[in-house]
């Protein structure tokens, strides 16, 4: 039996974002995951209302 893992929903939104680097941007694994923490970050201090 497996024991299930828990990921957190920053650790999904930081996958998220580093795949579509990954794919769109040609990136490799480190600078897309550098990149995806980046943008996270970013886009963690808009307001909510403004997004």
């Amino acid at each position: 039996m497996t024991t299930p893992i828990h990921t957190s929903a920053y650790e999904r939104r930081l996958k998220m974002v580093e795949d579509v680097l990954t794919g769109q941007a040609k990136l490799g694994g480190k600078a897309a995951r550098d990149l995806a923490v980046h943008v996270l970050r970013a886009l963690d201090h808009i307001p909510e209302r403004v997004r």
